[in-house]
């Protein structure tokens, strides 16, 4: 006898995402429906403005994911009027997204996922001396004393006593689909609080660039930092040297705790759920549109990241992409609760796109969606009619398939740590494991974007601004232009549609839309529906953490695909089964 199991909304992750699951007689999920539950918005709201005020609206889509969509949008209009930077600007971008990839993976590590990992409550049990022993074996981080971890386990402790586990709460503890020891918990736990106060120095790079965190300021054109060429101490509005150098000190202590905890933690954890590298799979399909460009955008070849399609799981063939091209990028509405002009079944490349809300589905709160019809307010993209899965396992994926060296050689090694081959990857656990590999990567590469940067201080290029096509009396009378990048969560592209110097039209596609989006008119699975019917087993229904361990393995970011609540206002929490 089948079941349905109702999971909403997902929690631990930005924004409102329900998931339901068909299971048979064994608990085996043998269906499932991705739905974003809250309505998209933002397009709408950007017609008839100021392209080069479309970053600051486009921004406030998610808060998370800082300053994705500021990129994102600064760049299609640059992109739509042929409208190049100077290579510091550059540099600064760079360095601005890279410190968001890590700060966004950490974040998500300990605060979002781990707990589907680490029980919590049987870090009651640890004892310190052996915590500390765990530790100490793992690497040389200085906060691994046994008087150390006896005060975390207090902590832990008055949580517990209270009955207000505060951070901690809405897990299922005791559940036994954890495995760590309580050694390994305690230790989880205690890099989880130490990871609060990490992300607060982790973010002084956006400050420090863009004037604050969350959403810093950017300029179409150009970096809104300018840079002053005299040593000293730093004005309030120019960046100096020594600006320069707290930098440089920032992602020291940012890569000191990828390296010495976020690393080893994965690998640990990782070690006790080597099944998790077998379920979770996906649709076998990879996209990245790429970034960290070295020589401007149009020079696709500079990326640190490059761009690319990976189909069935091939790493000896890449494909190439063009997001202008209406034949390659199409969102379908077949099961959303959208209309086309010209049809339900119809595909619109974004240029086209269109925000038209038809709402046909049964008034919340209900019991089941009706997923043979519409079922959410996210979209379905497609390339060339194929569903595509980015984020950071496509990423490594697309970094170890086109040869990147050091790529290849910190993935092999993990790999060779948890004794499992490149197929492991393909996972739940992969794709946990691709966000720490990558953001070791990134982070290393920091340094290297900081060093050019000031080499051309230094050699006196002092410039981060292009004036020349800043007036709108300089553009042509119609502009279209495609802004892309790699968030943390994926790829990521704004298209624009400029006339007379205003936005005629603007469709943002993010990462957890083609990640989250609903069955297409084919019915093909979204990546998160297909992951999920691959060799997942219920353990209890009503405490289903396989569901959240494979969903939260992307790191979901339902914010960014819709972004009004209800009418009521209402948020329930439930988690359901029929």
């Amino acid at each position: 006898m089948s079941e349905r199991v109702v999971v909403d909304p997902i929690t631990r992750i930005e924004g409102h995402l329900r998931i339901e699951a068909e299971t048979d007689a064994a608990g085996n999920i043998t269906a499932a429906s991705s739905a974003g539950t809250m309505v998209r918005g933002i397009e709408t709201i950007l017609k008839g403005r100021d392209p080069r005020d479309a970053w600051a609206y486009t921004q406030r889509i998610c808060g998370v994911c800082t300053l994705v969509h500021g990129i994102a949008s600064v760049r299609s209009v640059e992109n739509a009027l042929e409208y190049s930077i100077p290579a510091n600007a550059q540099l600064i971008r760079n360095l601005m997204i890279a410190a968001q990839f890590v700060h966004d993976h950490v974040m998500h590590f300990y605060h979002l996922h781990a707990l589907d990992w680490v029980d919590v409550v049987s870090a009651l049990n640890a004892d310190a001396k052996a915590t500390s022993a765990l530790a100490q074996s793992l690497s040389s981080w200085p906060k691994s004393s046994p008087g150390y971890f006896a005060d975390v386990k207090k902590k832990i402790k008055t949580f517990v006593d209270s009955g207000q586990l505060g951070i901690f709460s809405n897990g299922y503890w005791g559940h036994p689909a954890y495995k760590l020891p309580a050694e390994a918990n305690l230790m989880a736990v205690a890099h989880y609080l130490e990871a609060l106060s990490w992300q607060r120095d982790v973010v002084q790079i956006h400050t420090i660039f863009g004037g604050k965190n969350p959403h810093p300021n950017f300029l179409v054109g150009g970096a809104p930092s300018p840079i002053s060429g005299v040593e000293g101490e730093m004005g309030a509005t120019a960046l100096n040297i020594l600006g320069l150098q707290e930098i440089r000190n920032v992602i020291n202590r940012m890569m000191d705790f990828v390296d010495n905890v976020y690393v080893p933690d994965t690998i640990a954890i990782a070690g006790f759920y080597k099944d998790w590298f077998k379920r979770g799979s996906g649709v076998r399909n990879f996209m990245t549109f790429g970034d960290f460009p070295g020589n401007g955008m149009d020079d696709t070849s500079s990326y640190f990241i490059p761009g690319g399609a990976i189909l069935d799981r091939d790493l000896g063939k890449i494909h190439p992409i063009d997001l202008n091209d209406p034949e390659q990028i199409q969102e379908f509405v077949a099961h959303s609760w959208y209309d086309y002009s010209a049809g339900k079944e119809a595909g619109l490349h974004p240029y086209d796109g269109e925000t038209n809300l038809h709402y046909s589905g049964p008034k919340p709160p209900y019991d089941f969606l009706d997923t043979e019809n519409s079922y959410s307010w996210l979209k379905s993209p497609r390339w060339k009619g194929q569903p595509m899965e980015v984020g950071p396992l496509a990423r490594v994926l697309m970094l170890y398939a086109t040869g990147h060296e050091a790529t290849q050689a910190l993935t092999n090694s993990v790999l060779k740590q948890l004794d499992v081959p490149i197929e492991a990857l393909y996972s739940t656990l992969g794709r946990t494991a691709a966000r720490t590999l990558e953001s070791k990567l990134i982070g290393d590469q920091m340094h290297v974007w900081l060093d050019k940067l000031i080499g051309n201080i230094q050699s006196g290029n002092l410039d981060v601004h292009n004036n020349e096509k800043w007036e709108p009396s300089s553009w042509p009378a119609e502009a279209r232009g495609v802004g892309f990048m790699e968030a943390p969560r994926g790829a990521l592209a704004h298209w624009i549609v400029i006339k007379d110097g205003k936005i005629d039209n603007y469709q943002a596609v993010v990462p957890s839309t083609w990640n989250a989006g609903p069955r297409d008119a084919e019915g093909k699975d979204g990546p998160y529906e297909a992951a999920l019917t691959d060799n997942h087993q219920l353990h209890d229904p009503e405490q289903p953490i396989e569901i959240l361990r494979t969903i939260h393995s992307f790191d979901p970011c339902i914010a960014c695909a819709v972004h009004v609540t209800d009418p009521e206002g209402e948020e329930l929490v439930k988690v359901k089964i029929r």
